[in-house]
């Protein structure tokens, strides 16, 4: 298939002195569901946020799909970032407006800021947005304010909002972070979905390796910045757990077990029934 994202000697240095990404070299493929792992500090979300720019890298080169994104500036980068959806761990809603109006602003990047400012959404923005809320099962929710949502709900509005730029790659900064196992497994589930059904490529950095070896195609563990390990789910044994994680940690599973994989409408099945525990008098 080719590489869909190239990445070449890539460095991150804060201005406080951390250095957050240390020469990381990375082809990924179109197609892949690669999950970053680490400790946190290991330098996941400063390599997510390099790759759309939402961080400047110090040095190094990021070629999307043929673009050079280091060197892009102005309607380039625009066009770009048009094109790399982002999830973000503490959702990044406007939480007193609507989940329909936050879905919507997934499709600013397509817009010029005076027609953002004097326009209303278009008919086919608004027909996308239901459909990508009804994909992500919250349709129902259009006209909620997002404050008033539980923590799953806000996550797959954004997950609807990403959708709503038509991406080409995916980039999850800790989606599952905040959340609590049978949730956790429900969100995960959704940006499989998007991978295999919708040919996305997903980058999406996890704390758990037992969420990574379910639902990735690949794994990339960072350790102080650089790359400790990328391979394959199967190859990470307990000496290269320990390696990444240090001698001390213990493997955590996350959820159903690996031999019984969330289906699809169990996905959903948990999502109504976070729907319905918002309603309960005791939440």
């Amino acid at each position: 298939m080719g590489a869909v994202l190239e990445i070449r000697d890539l460095v991150k240095i804060y201005p406080s002195g951390t250095r957050a990404v240390d020469g990381v070299s990375l082809d990924i493929q179109r197609g892949e569901f690669v999950v970053l792992i680490g400790l946190s500090g290991s330098g996941k979300s400063s390599l997510l946020r390099c790759i759309n720019r939402l961080v400047e890298p110090t040095s190094g080169r990021i070629v999307f799909d043929g673009a050079d994104v280091t060197r892009a500036s102005g309607p380039e980068l625009r066009r770009i970032r048009r094109r790399i959806g982002m999830i973000f761990q503490q959702f990044n809603l406007v939480r007193r407006t609507s989940v329909l109006s936050n879905t919507l602003s997934g499709r600013l990047g397509y817009r010029t800021t005076w027609r953002t400012i004097v326009s209303r959404p278009s008919a086919q923005d608004v027909i996308a947005a239901f459909e990508n809320l009804g994909r992500v099962g919250i349709a129902d929710k259009a006209y909620a304010r997002a404050d008033a949502l539980s923590g799953g709900q806000q996550q797959r509005v954004g997950i609807a909002r990403a959708l709503m730029q038509r991406p080409d790659l995916m980039l999850a900064d800790e989606p599952v972070a905040s959340l609590d196992p049978a949730t956790s497994h429900s969100v995960m589930k959704y940006l499989e979905e998007i991978n295999k059904k919708d040919g996305i490529t997903v980058i999406c950095s996890l704390h758990f390796l037992s969420l990574a070896r379910r639902y990735g195609t690949r794994v990339v563990a960072l350790k102080g910045g650089k790359v400790a390990f990328d391979g394959q789910p199967s190859e990470i044994d307990e000496r290269r757990f320990k390696e990444i994680y240090g001698e001390d940690a213990i493997e955590v599973e996350i959820g159903p077990s690996i031999a019984q994989p969330m289906s699809a409408t169990d996905a959903a099945l948990v999502a109504l029934a976070d729907d319905a525990d918002m309603g309960r008098p005791d939440r």
